[in-house]
């Protein structure tokens, strides 16, 4: 978690957090109550799914979550547009004393995950609801975007193995190890991120780059020291001049290097037609005896260029996927969302809120949200409904995507709420599970969706509840006439 670098995260927010905070405040709205949710309204990357990730990273965050002194003389510092104080000091004092007391729900990470679901569920003191509404997307947003983009890249990869290389080409430090984390959730195999590897127990590969063979005078030459310096990492990188001769050299030092009792892992190739380039290897590292001699392969690679890779024949079978992943270079953020959806006065019932837009997919829904996930006899997905937790679920979806339109599921359907306690008053009630875990649900999930869903191709159903949709309706249009 890139948090764990920063002493106090509580500054890891925007400025209009902390100036609605001081308002709430001011007004006398401190002890209020709130429910906000976390969510997206679209599909990452034109897709049918997302996967859920970053849950560890924001429980690490609100177990740090505090103001230092060094935080709050930095408020104390701030001035407005007459060059007074932008704070005053009984509201520092107030951040300061005021421990945190919220209930936090959550989407376990590696769970398939569609729009308008909650991915999270904050609710207790407004203030401190408002104030982790910044560093909460910024956690979840990324990791979820980037752990999605894992998913597709390794479907499309087709069981064979994916290597994460984008550690340098990710945005900054953070970007970096949030990245390898979430694509290992996602379905990769290692990270060349050693960090990462340590702090997050993810497989690490790599060997040798560009540099190594250039450092001597000829590529054999290189071959052969790394060959003496590593026996049991042999992967050699054979495109540095020609890459056909390279793939020949690497035969011929791997003869040697069994002849010392080692094997030669593979040959990776980095440019080129790599559809062609592959299947020229595989000839030449089959007629030299090494038939289990693996084909890795890098250079811009993504769900498309695999795909279209695989459709030509290639014979690679080691993927090694940097910036398109690490990035998300075809959809740099996820677009996620945190709405307030009920606000109490001390001793006062929930008041339910609702956000109006001209554009149906921004309104949001109002209440105390769970979802329900029906499922067959096999555990397979059927449709998730969205319902306010003191009306309950039933077996009705009224479509988000299209309204008017419902899906009646089977009332001999198995369901499951997916939203689990994390936090409850402040203190964490959550045993988090090792990401090896995460990353087999992640796997679980894909399996369980209908096959049109995974690839696209079909909506996942997804309503609410006609209760939850009735609730909706009435705040619409009351609000319209306000």
């Amino acid at each position: 978690m890139g948090t764990r670098y920063i002493p106090s995260p509580a500054l890891l927010t925007d400025l209009y957090q902390l100036t609605m905070a001081y308002g709430y405040w001011k007004v006398g709205m401190a002890e209020h109550r709130a429910v906000f949710h976390l969510f997206f309204r679209k599909n990452p990357f034109k897709g049918g799914y997302a996967i859920a990730a970053g849950l560890s990273a924001a429980v690490s965050l609100l177990e740090r979550w505090q103001y230092s002194s060094d935080d709050l003389a930095y408020l104390a510092g701030l001035t407005g547009n007459d060059g007074q104080p932008l704070f005053e000091q009984g509201f520092l004092d107030y951040l300061r004393d005021t421990p945190l007391g919220i209930d936090v729900d959550a989407l376990p990470e590696g769970t398939a995950a569609f729009p308008h679901q909650p991915l999270m569920r904050l609710s207790g003191p407004l203030i401190q609801c408002q104030l982790l509404e910044t560093p909460l997307l910024t956690i979840l947003n990324f990791q979820t975007l980037i752990a999605t983009k894992s998913s597709r890249i390794c479907r499309a990869a087709a069981g064979e193995s994916v290597l994460e290389f984008g550690l340098r080409r990710a945005q900054g430090v953070d970007g970096g190890l949030s990245a390898s984390r979430a694509a290992y959730i996602g379905g990769c195999n290692a990270t060349s991120n050693v960090l990462a590897g340590k702090l997050y127990d993810i497989p690490v590969k790599g060997t040798h780059a560009h540099s190594w063979v250039m450092a001597f005078d000829t590529e054999r030459a290189a071959f052969e020291a790394y060959a003496s310096a590593m026996p049991n990492n042999c992967v050699f990188l054979v495109d540095t001049y020609d890459t056909v001769e390279g793939v020949r050299t690497a035969v011929e030092v791997g003869t040697a290097l069994r002849e010392r009792g080692y094997e030669m892992v593979g040959i990776r190739l980095d440019s080129g037609d790599l559809a062609a380039l592959s299947q020229a290897a595989r000839t030449i590292l089959d007629e030299g005896g090494f038939p289990d001699a693996a084909v890795v392969a890098s250079d811009s690679l993504d769900e498309h260029r695999i795909a279209e890779l695989k459709s030509r024949g290639s014979c690679i079978t080691v993927w090694g996927v940097g910036t398109n992943l690490t990035t998300a270079k075809d959809q740099p953020a996820l677009g996620g969302v945190y709405k307030l959806a009920a606000i109490a006065a001390p001793g006062k019932p929930w008041a339910y809120r609702i956000k109006l837009s001209e554009h149906p997919i921004k309104v949001s829904n109002p209440g105390i949200q769970q979802i329900r996930r029906y499922t067959d006899d096999d555990g397979r997905f059927i449709g998730d409904q969205i319902f306010e937790v003191d009306q309950g679920a039933d077996h009705t979806l009224e479509s988000l995507a299209h309204p008017g339109s419902t899906t009646e599921i089977p009332t001999s359907a198995h369901s499951t709420d997916l939203l689990e306690p994390i936090y409850r008053a402040g203190e964490k009630v959550w045993e988090e599970p090792s990401i090896h875990a995460i990353r087999e649900r992640a796997a679980e999930q894909l399996s369980l969706l209908p096959p049109d869903v995974v690839t696209g191709k079909a909506d996942y159903p997804v309503g609410l509840s006609p209760a939850l949709s009735t609730l909706k309706a009435a705040l619409m249009a009351a609000a319209r006439r306000s």
